[in-house]
């Protein structure tokens, strides 16, 4: 019986998680696209309980399904976008799949091979929740065009593959900025825990960009965040939680762990200096830390990445 609420790190878990085939998906990379009909689901399909933290495009060209986040639930039709990213626990279900090409993504892939201020150049990846939305037949195409020829490009063996569908995405994530949030603000999204979440990402991502940069040297706690919202520290807590699903700890920690892997692939700090810019007094106390969460050590992981 499949285990309810399942968090997700990569699409790759979370089909293994759900017994579906897995040969589409490269684990290594942060990346994947394919079309889903030659996933082979068995319609109707009904997928469990699942938090991702990763994100998430859905281009349908012809198919339909429903996704459900929390008490919302969002019908998917033809000529349809759907943008998800690491936050609610949700579920899909597939009623008829003709054409649909499903990308995920996750935070160190952008900053890679994107822009290490992805947020910066697109807040939108930080909406809570985003509605499927049925778009103009020119539109489709032009983003149609953009994500075949990333699928091209990820079917191949090329030294800078990644590179390439590192711009080619970024592409994509202006024409759809263009087209759907092109006045986007936050902080008129929706109600106030609304925009105590999304205060409390930025918040989480700026900082983190800080230490990186070595602007400041100390990690923030749980009452700096509320603090900085003139929130009590359980409050923000319990807001974290509620509205997506995730302890304001774990938020923190998947951070850290990120900005450790981002260090790690793009930088040539030593592993201490590492450890030191994200408040770990001690390179063991680091190297734990990134053994529990990723089941490598820093040592490992960027001798697997071939750095």
């Amino acid at each position: 019986m499949e285990q309810p609420n399942f968090s997700s790190n990569s699409l790759y878990d979370l089909y293994q998680h759900l017994n579906l085939p897995l040969q589409f998906i490269d684990p290594t990379t942060g990346f994947s696209i394919f079309n889903l009909r030659d996933v082979g689901f068995e319609l109707p399909y009904q997928s469990a309980s699942y938090r991702p933290n990763f994100f998430s495009f859905l281009f349908v060209k012809d198919g339909q399904g429903k996704y459900k986040i929390d008490e919302h639930t969002f019908d998917v039709q033809p000529h349809s976008v759907y943008f998800t990213n690491p936050s609610n626990y949700r579920t899909f279900g597939w009623e008829r799949i003709e054409d649909i090409f499903l990308i995920t993504f996750d935070e160190t892939f952008l900053k890679k091979y994107i822009s290490p201020q992805i947020f910066e150049e697109f807040p939108f990846l930080l909406t809570e929740t985003v509605r499927p939305r049925v778009v103009t037949d020119s539109f489709y195409e032009e983003v149609a065009a953009v994500y075949l020829l990333i699928n091209d490009h990820y079917r191949r063996e090329s030294a800078v593959k990644y590179k390439v569908i590192g711009h080619l995405l970024a592409v994509l994530l202006l024409k759809i900025k263009a087209y759907f949030w092109e006045d986007y603000n936050p902080i008129y999204e929706g109600n106030r825990s609304s925009q105590i979440v999304i205060a409390f990402k930025k918040m989480l991502e700026k900082h983190y960009r800080d230490l990186n940069a070595g602007t400041v040297e100390t990690v923030y706690r749980v009452q700096d965040y509320a603090s900085a919202q003139q929130l009590h520290p359980n409050y923000l807590s319990n807001v974290i939680k509620i509205k997506t699903g995730k302890p304001i700890a774990t938020w923190i920690a998947e951070k850290s762990t990120a900005e450790a892997k981002s260090m790690l692939l793009n930088g040539h700090l030593s592993i201490k200096e590492i450890a030191y810019k994200l408040g770990f007094m001690e390179p063991a106390h680091f190297s734990t830390f990134f053994k529990k969460h990723t089941g490598s050590t820093p040592v490992q992981y960027r001798k697997e990445h071939h750095l």
